[in-house]
């Protein structure tokens, strides 16, 4: 590798993320890869400003104030781009937890086509690969209830918003073409259909150098 390769890993709460981001990072360790993991969450130094205006929304939803929870959010992102992604090692593979495709499930009003052209007009950088990580909604919210924190969302308390959530996550997943993660069998299964695309891309990257 002779740049880095910068990795997404996003969707629905429930889905085993956070679990199959680890299974791919050993992995990808193992084969003697130079892996950073990050989570957009805790590399974000404006997260408590963004949060009080999620709460705010949450309690008074309208366009103009998700908008400027959208704008919030890409700034941050332009900001880890500029701060975080471009510091670390040059030859490494960064996994990060969540990035801009998760607004595709958690953003209610905004269209996601207009989310997805703040992120590009700030100069977010752009993920080699985005893992879209996807269960059933039943699956995601059962797996989510038997954790001792639960669903742990601030935007989503009901099934029925889990529901929409998924299928918003999935339908832009289908239209921007994102590496589909059913994640519904065991992580063996779903780390091996992550590392195959991930040496795919790699293999790319070595026939252009």
């Amino acid at each position: 590798m002779n740049r880095q390769l910068f990795i997404s890993l996003d969707g629905a709460k429930g889905t085993g993320k956070t679990t199959l981001l680890e299974a791919i990072t050993q992995a990808l360790r193992a084969d003697s890869h130079k892996v950073i993991r990050l989570s957009e969450q805790k590399s974000d130094p404006f997260r408590g400003e963004i949060m009080a205006l999620v709460n705010e929304l949450v309690r008074s939803p309208t366009r103009d104030l998700e908008f400027r929870v959208c704008e919030r959010f890409a700034d941050s992102r332009r900001w880890i781009s500029q701060n975080v992604l471009a510091k670390q090692p040059h030859d490494s593979i960064i996994l990060i937890d969540r990035w801009y495709p998760s607004d595709a499930a958690f953003r209610r009003i905004v269209p996601f086509a207009e989310i997805l052209q703040l992120n590009i007009d700030r100069k977010v950088r752009v993920p080699d690969l985005h893992v879209a990580v996807v269960t059933s909604p039943e699956v995601s919210w059962a797996r989510a209830m038997a954790r001792r924190r639960g669903l742990s969302s601030t935007v989503i308390h009901k099934f029925e918003e889990h529901i929409a959530c998924t299928q918003a996550f999935e339908r832009a997943t289908a239209q921007h073409g994102w590496m589909l993660c059913r994640n519904e069998g065991t992580i063996e299964d779903a780390t091996k259909q992550v590392i195959t695309e991930i040496h795919r891309v790699l293999k790319g990257e070595d026939a252009r150098d």
